[in-house]
């Protein structure tokens, strides 16, 4: 008895097979036809033209999305993104320029499955700048050439081969290698056979829970406006000498405030003195606690 998701399976299988037939029949354009079509669609948005454009070209979006079948997604679901591509490029593509459609299409499609497989290999994200994608689509092939494939992990002199043909830094072929060679694994997944631990127990949130975060919020306004209280008792100058002692950052030095007030140094660390004093006092009446806040 066939199950239900294999029949869909096999049905879907089925239609990829047939489109690519019919892709592979679509006659070849020659530079002239190519010019008329993408530049009635470029200035008179003629979706007849397209179509007849982007049918005929399918074939670059078959041979880009087997050529990546490897990497473990569905050849349809390649497909899907290269025709994607192939879409961008007919809508960026200039006819006045001196270059086929065909040449230019092949880059967008490339790029668009290219994307799809960073995005979805893995539940970690491979790879995200342009060195990093360089890297994720020429790591298995250089290893095949320049090192030994029989053994699991590359040595370091490998590394070092391949770091140096594609002029990048050794530890992102060691960091590419890694997320290559891994497999994604699932939380809930026993940490061996004899636990009956699951790797999620081993996930710990170091973070404050919201409750905290909430307190926290809650204490530094009460503080603060404690403290605006206490400074609003100060006369002007002692007030600019709290700022800038213990409010800026970096603070300012007894010296440099003595200069700008046109005081020494000893007189600024005597007003700053009885700033605090006061301003302790003060809180003192009020609250409770005060070491929490000078």
């Amino acid at each position: 008895m066939i199950k239900h998701n294999q029949f869909s399976d096999n049905q879907t299988q089925r239609s990829d097979l047939e489109y690519v037939r019919e892709v592979m029949e679509e006659p070849i354009l020659s530079r002239e036809e190519e010019f008329v079509l993408t530049r009635a669609w470029a200035e008179q948005r003629d979706e007849k033209a397209l179509h007849i454009l982007i049918r005929a070209y399918s074939r670059l979006v078959i041979t880009a999305a087997l050529r990546f079948r490897h990497y473990g997604l569905p050849v349809g679901d390649l497909i899907q993104e290269g025709n994607i591509g192939l879409m961008i490029a007919a809508e960026k593509f200039d006819p006045e320029r001196d270059v086929r459609f065909s040449t230019y299409a092949k880059w967008w499609v490339r790029s668009s499955i290219q994307d799809y497989i960073l995005r979805n290999w893995s539940i970690v994200r491979t790879g995200c700048t342009a060195s990093q994608k360089h890297l994720f689509f020429n790591l298995r092939r250089l290893r095949s050439k320049l090192a030994d494939v029989t053994t699991e992990n590359m040595s370091m002199d490998e590394r070092q081969l391949i770091a140096e043909t594609l002029k990048i830094n050794i530890r992102d072929v060691e960091d590419m290698e890694s997320r290559i060679s891994a497999h994604d694994l699932s939380l809930s997944h026993s940490l061996n056979e004899d636990s009956n631990e699951d790797w999620v127990d081993t996930i710990l949130d170091e973070s404050p829970s919201p409750e905290d975060e909430a307190v926290k919020s809650y204490d530094t306004t009460v503080r603060h406006h404690w403290l605006e209280a206490a400074m609003r008792l100060l006369p002007l100058r002692e007030r600019e000498i709290i700022i800038h002692r213990h409010l800026n950052d970096p603070p300012a030095t007894l010296d440099s405030i003595g200069k700008a007030l046109n005081i020494s140094k000893e007189r600024v660390r005597q007003l700053e003195a009885r700033a605090l004093r006061r301003m302790r006092q003060h809180l003192t009446k009020n609250i409770h606690d005060v070491k929490e806040i000078l």
